[in-house]
């Protein structure tokens, strides 16, 4: 028998608003619909957090990659782009993710984070419909 534990709560809080909390840490996190979707673009949308989490999911599994190697990632970055559906149902289409990693890594390092970026669980759970695009500039 498995045992389940809520992993975060959300409550809407009116005007295409909402608040989630995550369960174990408290953090908060609030939740605005876009604004060519009847919203006032103030927070992350729904939308916005799955290509955001597809961005960090990239970054945190290269970076267990990297601590195995011996490999310093810290102040790599990332730029998001969400491209949605011209026509309905309204979904995500594509995401356009600009990892910017050292220049000091290797060629072999290189190939190895290239490769372990496809690997994360966010991309790998995404609908085959989304079109991933990761680009690596290394500096």
């Amino acid at each position: 028998m498995s045992t389940s534990h809520t992993t975060a709560t959300a409550r809407y809080e009116g005007h295409l608003r909402t608040e989630a909390t995550h369960t174990a840490s408290g953090t908060v996190i609030q939740t605005d619909a876009p604004v060519d979707n009847h919203g006032r673009g103030e927070a992350f949308s729904p939308t916005d957090l799955v290509g955001t989490a597809l961005g960090t999911c990239i970054l945190t599994t290269m970076a267990i990659v990297a601590e195995r190697h011996q490999l310093n990632l810290v102040g790599s970055s990332f730029k998001m782009e969400k491209i949605m559906s011209p026509e309905p149902p309204r979904r995500i289409a594509q995401l356009n993710v600009e990892l910017h990693l050292p220049a000091a890594l290797s060629p072999a390092d290189r190939t190895l984070m290239e490769r372990t970026a496809h690997t994360c669980p966010v991309a790998l759970s995404l609908n085959p419909e989304i079109r991933q695009e990761v680009r690596f500039v290394y500096e």
